[in-house]
């Protein structure tokens, strides 16, 4: 699984450096270095709607510091079969 983060001057401004981060230790406590790769990405034309971001091909938008570990595990972690509880 790709994951993208926009880190145009919007989302940056909204946290996503944050989410970057929340991303990040979550792929590195579950062990998923594997199965999911995080990469940056400038605008996705949803610059009033938080932070952008795409998983595959499954834009999610309104992200934040403080929803960041459920959309992860929603959108990222759900799909892959890694047991959320």
């Amino acid at each position: 699984m790709v994951v993208q983060i926009c880190v145009g001057s919007s989302c940056h401004l909204r946290g996503s450096f944050n989410v970057i981060q929340t991303f990040q230790k979550l792929i590195e406590n579950y062990g998923l270095q594997d199965q999911v790769t995080l990469k940056a990405a400038f605008c996705m034309g949803h610059c009033t709607d938080g932070v952008s971001t795409m998983f595959d091909d499954e834009f999610v938008g309104n992200v934040n510091p403080d929803n960041a570990v459920e959309v992860f595990r929603t959108h990222a972690m759900k799909p892959l079969g890694v047991d959320v509880e």
